[in-house]
């Protein structure tokens, strides 16, 4: 989830925030109000907006990798250390005048222990090398020494509370600490650097506190202490939003050296001219102090020479490999200058194309390209692009033997780079890459055994139709497999070679002929209809006449089937001359069948699924996908419901509303029945392999539920897979169930009294259906989201009065078909329990729904 850091775009509350502190620091010097208030007021309301948003990354953030706890945990402990600063700010003014030193440096101590450990629980630490650990190390004694220099000549003359020098001498050495490892990880972690330093920020304001506190200074110096504790309390929520989302990289390579000996020197400058003006003489223990923040700075100065020493190395070394690649490399690298004339080629040139350096350099880039490849080149290089993503030019090159290379550039615009300014190409030449393309593309393209186009290239062809003219004719050959079993295979792809050949002799120069199948041809012609319709005659003709085979004449018989290419896709075209082909089949063969979209398609429809629907589970053809059931009050999955499907090679994807009227015609309803309900709960056993306890729904048509073996073949299918009655849901729909109500409800009873559960699907909550729920013994009761309405909706009492009804029967609600969110609102507002639809979860593959559960490790019920 994206954050929005509060360095870069405050957010209104930090916005408001900020103009509330000002406001109240011009009431304190305004003498309206007292200043320790004021200050108290403004430091408790940034660090309690910082703490709720510390919370909230402690509650839900940092995704959820291995990391996450970490970061969580790092992020609870922030949020203390930034509620203990507000609290110490704020209980100040409560706290008695000789008390308040002491009370704001307890806090100062609590609050840096819970900032260690929340920094040092921060991801991302690693081991430092002890060349990078000693120049931290130094570093930390210089800005150290400098702060504790300019805490110690910044004191008030005369002596020095207790408690104001422990502050000045530790805080020193904290602050420095904090400041350097937040300037070192500025590039590598920013997130990380910008929580140390709002935790630099905020116990400074702490102990600037604490100083002014027990030297009892004037109360309107406190006003100090308003822009460090703001700053420190907001930059940790802004840092620890950062890591929460990941942390990204600002950049590589060596943090910047120069703030960590300017730093320090400008601290010690400026303190000890200050001290100068205000007092006029250093004591010996500041004149101390001050000499020892010179040895640091030289220490630091030293590791600065090395490590340029050591990056120029690695600089170098670099160099060196980048040249070694690009000097071996097969691939021609030019840069350009602004008008496009070559400014440099890499050693390629001459390896590899026969480019000279001294021939090439200041030619311009047209000179080298092929003239008919040129202008679209130049073209492609001047068009504007929204993006920096690299541009690919193929055209064809000179080389210098004076023949032309096909060759595929990457274009990189660097003229932005200080470094490079210039536009690059890297070249390379893929003629043999092209010509093995074109070859396979031939083959890929072409029926190894007629020479004819194969259906891969007949579909492209298709698709490259984009008017949509022109005709598809899908021809069937009938009778090679008579042939093949009489005179073997030889001689039936002879009549198939015969076939391919006298189609090509029959339709027009321009027109595409293709093997679709084993038997099947297809041609693509660009005439209208009649004149398709007209050359499907002369294409049955042609292949009706006798053919020789070993021993004998054939005579093939053929059906063809005609489809207009205007306003449809390839699978639309090849489908619907499938269709009119069978058509043609039906009626007797030897003959074009015209498509007809209407009556012809449902017809021929109903036969496909009479014809392939038997048998449909002997050849595995059967399948089932589960659509899990939630709670809608914890988004918990409950249960799933079997849904079934026929994925039918010949006709796809059949679902159950166009299967089930074909079953029941052919007395098939039965097999069916117990093919799902075998198939169910075998997945439903190995799924309480898993430990879970979810049920599984299945649909019963009245027809199966009275049948006499049907509650026996229950019993024996949850013996045979083990699964506990009580997970099995058996659903039927109500508006089937009136005519034989007496029955049903005793064989619903049946079920329960084996300890399968019960469901009323497509419940209407009509005054006959309000009636007679009590007479089913049912456990779930299914609705639709019309039912709930909407809020206005007149039928919104209507299901308060079912879901009421259901809870004095022991009955669960279960809304199915949520489609989006508002029907799933107005289902958990109409109080109903569960839920079931997209909105939720789509039907899927066991697999797809075991993967869904792993996701809820509670999911049990």
């Amino acid at each position: 989830m994206p954050h929005s850091y509060l360095v870069h775009r405050p957010a209104p509350a930090v916005a408001a925030l900020l103009a509330a502190a000002a406001l109240l620091a011009a009431a304190a010097l305004a003498g309206v109000l007292p200043p320790l208030a004021a200050t108290t007021l403004a430091g408790a309301a940034g660090c309690a907006l910082a703490g709720v948003r510390l919370s909230r990354e402690a509650a839900v953030g940092g995704g959820r990798d291995r990391r996450a706890p970490r970061r969580r945990r790092a992020a609870a402990l922030l949020d203390a250390a930034v509620l203990v600063v507000g609290l110490t700010v704020a209980v100040l003014p409560l706290a008695a005048g000789e008390q308040r030193a002491n009370v704001a440096a307890q806090g100062l101590a609590a609050a840096t222990l819970l900032y260690v450990g929340g920094l040092l629980l921060l991801p991302g630490q690693s081991r430092l090398a002890p060349r990078v650990r000693l120049g931290r190390t130094v570093d930390v004694l210089g800005l150290g020494t400098a702060l504790l220099f300019a805490g110690w000549v910044l004191l008030p003359p005369g002596d020095v509370p207790p408690l104001a020098r422990a502050v000045t001498v530790l805080g020193a050495g904290g602050l420095a600490a904090l400041l350097v490892s937040a300037l070192a990880e500025r590039r590598r972690r920013p997130g990380a650097a910008l929580c140390r330093a709002g935790a630099a920020t905020a116990l400074l304001g702490l102990a600037d506190l604490v100083v002014l506190l027990a030297y009892r200074a004037p109360a309107v110096a406190t006003l100090t202490a308003v822009a460090p504790l703001l700053a420190g309390a907001l930059f940790t929520a802004a840092g620890m939003a950062r890591v929460s989302a990941g942390d990204p990289a600002l950049g590589t390579g060596p943090p910047p050296a120069w703030p960590r000996v300017t730093a320090p020197a400008a601290v010690a400058t400026l303190a000890a001219g200050y001290h100068l003006w205000a007092v006029g003489s250093f004591t010996p223990t500041a004149v101390l102090l001050g000499l020892a923040v010179i040895p640091p700075l030289v220490g630091r100065e030293l590791i600065t020479a090395a490590d340029n020493r050591h990056w120029a190395s690695r600089l170098a070394a670099r160099e060196a490999h980048f040249r070694a690649l690009v000097s071996g490399g097969r691939d021609l690298i030019l840069q350009l200058d602004d008008e496009l004339r070559v400014r440099w080629l890499s050693a390629a040139g001459a390896r590899w194309f026969g480019l000279r350096d001294d021939e090439v350099r200041g030619r311009r880039l047209v000179e080298l390209l092929h003239p008919d490849d040129a202008p679209g080149a130049l073209a492609r290089l001047a068009a504007p692009r929204g993006g920096q993503e690299p541009l690919l030019l193929v055209a064809r090159m000179a080389t210098g033997d004076g023949g032309w290379r096909e060759t595929e550039s990457t274009v990189s615009d660097l003229r932005g780079v200080p470094e490079v300014d210039a536009v690059v190409l890297h070249v390379r030449d893929i003629g043999e890459r092209r010509r093995l393309e074109r070859e396979l593309h031939r083959l890929a393209a072409t029926d190894q055994l007629t020479g004819l186009a194969n259906r891969r290239e007949l579909m492209r062809a298709l698709g490259a139709r984009g008017d949509g003219s022109g005709a598809l004719l899908l021809l069937e050959v009938h009778g090679l497999g008579a042939v093949t079993d009489g005179a073997g295979p030889s001689a039936a792809d002879g009549l198939l070679l015969t076939a391919a050949r006298r189609l090509r002799d029959v339709v027009g120069p321009h027109d595409l002929v293709a093997r679709v199948a084993g038997e099947e041809f297809a041609v693509l012609t660009d005439a209208g209809p009649v004149p398709a319709y007209a050359l499907g005659g002369r294409l049955v003709a042609a292949l009706g006449e006798p053919c020789p085979t070993p021993g004998s004449m054939v005579r093939l018989r053929v059906s063809v089937g005609l489809a207009e290419l205007a306003g449809i896709g390839p699978e639309d075209a090849l489908r619907q001359a499938d269709l009119a082909r069978r058509r043609a089949v039906q009626l007797g063969r030897n003959r074009v069948e015209w498509y007809d979209a209407y009556l012809e398609e449902q017809l021929v429809r109903r036969l496909d699924l009479e014809r392939e629907l038997p048998g449909a589970a002997t050849r595995g053809e059967l399948d089932l996908v589960y659509q899990p059931v939630l709670g809608l009050a914890d988004r918990q999955p409950v249960g799933t419901e079997a849904l079934l499907r026929w994925r039918s090679p010949v006709l796809g994807t059949v679902l159950p509303a166009e299967l089930l009227p074909v079953a029941e015609d052919l007395d098939l309803v039965g097999e069916l029945g117990r093919w799902v309900l075998d198939r169910a709960c075998r997945q439903l056993a190995s799924w309480s392999t898993g430990g879970r306890e979810l049920w599984m729904a299945v649909n019963v048509t009245p027809r199966e539920l009275l049948a006499p073996d049907f509650l026996p073949g229950v019993a024996a299918t949850l013996a045979g897979h083990g699964v506990p009655a009580h997970r099995l849901v058996v659903e039927v729909a109500e508006p089937r169930i009136g005519r034989d109500l007496p029955t049903v409800v005793a064989r619903l009873a049946g079920l329960r009294s084996l300890g399968v559960r019960t469901a009323l699907d497509d419940f209407r909550a009509e005054h006959a259906s309000l009636a007679q729920l009590r007479r089913l013994p049912i456990d779930l009761l299914k609705v639709r989201p019309q039912l709930v309405g909407s809020t206005h909706d007149p039928q919104r009492p209507l299901i308060d009065v079912v879901v009421s009804l259901g809870e004095r029967l022991g009955l669960s609600v279960v809304v199915e078909e949520l489609e989006s969110d508002a029907d799933v609102d107005r289902a958990q507002r109409a109080g109903c329990p569960y839920g079931q639809g997209f909105a939720l979860a789509r039907p899927a593959t066991a697999e797809r729904v075991e993967a869904y559960f792993e996701e809820f490790p509670s999911a049990s019920r």
